[in-house]
C-alpha cells in the first residue's frame, strides 16, 4: 500500500491510496474462511461449507466490505503517524469518477480530500480583552453532522432490500430499441449509486431492489444525458456516451449498504482517542 498526500493549499490536501492485491488478499481470504464456517446452505452442514463456494457466492461483497475497512484503517493510521491536524473526516474526492470490477487481483486506487487546520501563533497582553462567544447550533445541523461521522466510522452491510442511500452493484446491458439484449452491444459490471441518480423517476425504480432483480435502466435519463458520468459507468469513450441513445437491462448483483456506526465507546475512541470520552 502506497499513501501520498499532495497539498493543494495551506487549507487543503489530497490523499491518494494505492492497495495492491497483497494488501487486501490475506484479510479478505480470512473473511471468507470466517464466512464458510458461519455459512449455512442447503447441502451443506452447519460449518462446512467449501470457502470457494463462498467466494464464488459472496466474494466480491466480502472484497468491498475489506476494501473499506482497509481504507478506514490506513487513513486514520495515516493521519495520526503525519501529525495532520485535520478539519472534519477525509471525504471521497467529489470528481473522482473511478469505478471498478472489484476482482481479486485488481489494484485500487482512491482519492481522498481532507482540510487542513490552519497555523497561527497567539500574542496577548494582559490588557487584552476576549469576547467568549457560545455558538447556537440548531438541531437540524447538528443531528446532520452527527450522521455523517456516523457514516464515515460505519461498515458496509448487504441488504435484502435496496434504499435510497444504497449501491447497486450491477451488470448492464445495452439493449435494442424492441426490448431485447443487442447481441455485441456495449456491457459492464459497476456499482450504480442511487442517490447520485439525477431523476426521481429512475431512481425510485431502483428502490426496492432484490439480487437478482432486473429492471430496465434509462441511464441518459438517470444523469441527465452527462456524457462524462455515463461514459464512467460503461467505461466507454464520452464520445460514444454523447450519441449513446439506448436503454439498459440493470441486474442487480448485490446490494451494499453504507451502516452508520453505533454511538458506542469503540465509536467515541475512534473519534476523541481511547478512553477520553464515556
Amino acid at each position: 500500500m502506497n499513501i501520498t498526500q499532495e497539498k493543494i493549499d495551506d487549507l487543503n490536501a489530497v490523499l491518494n491510496i494505492k492497495i495492491n492485491q497483497e494488501d487486501y488478499q490475506q484479510r479478505v481470504e480470512k473473511a471468507i474462511k470466517e464466512q464458510a464456517k458461519k455459512a449455512k446452505l442447503p447441502g451443506f452442514r452447519p460449518g462446512m461449507v467449501p470457502a470457494a463456494h463462498i467466494k464464488k457466492m459472496y466474494g466480491k461483497s466480502i472484497l468491498v466490505d475489506e476494501i473499506n475497512h482497509l481504507l478506514s484503517d490506513s487513513l486514520n493510521s495515516y493521519i495520526t503517524d503525519n501529525q495532520l491536524e485535520v478539519l472534519g473526516q477525509p471525504l471521497p474526492k467529489a470528481d473522482d469518477d473511478k469505478t471498478f470490477n472489484w476482482d481479486f487481483t485488481e489494484d485500487y486506487e482512491f482519492n481522498y480530500e481532507v482540510g487542513l487546520a490552519p497555523g497561527f501563533t497567539l500574542d496577548f497582553s494582559a490588557a487584552d480583552v476576549v469576547p467568549q462567544y457560545v455558538v447556537k447550533i440548531d438541531d437540524e445541523t447538528l443531528q446532520a453532522r452527527i450522521k455523517n461521522i456516523r457514516r464515515s466510522y460505519g461498515k458496509m452491510t448487504n441488504p435484502d432490500v435496496s434504499a435510497d442511500d444504497d449501491v447497486l452493484y450491477s451488470e448492464l446491458k445495452q439493449l435494442s430499441p424492441d426490448g431485447s439484449v443487442f447481441e455485441g452491444g456495449i456491457t459492464n459490471t459497476t456499482s450504480v449509486r442511487i442517490e447520485q441518480i439525477a431523476n426521481e423517476e429512475v431512481k425510485s425504480s431502483l428502490i426496492g431492489l432484490k439480487k437478482g432483480d432486473v429492471v430496465t435502466f434509462d441511464i441518459n435519463k438517470a444523469f441527465n444525458s452527462d456524457a462524462a458520468k455515463i461514459a464512467g459507468l460503461l467505461k466507454i469513450e464520452e464520445a460514444e456516451a454523447a450519441d449513446l441513445k439506448s436503454n439498459f437491462e440493470l441486474t442487480v448483483k448485490n446490494v451494499n449498504r453504507l451502516e452508520e456506526s453505533d454511538l458506542n465507546q469503540e465509536f467515541f475512541d475512534k473519534i476523541f482517542g481511547e478512553d477520553v470520552v464515556h
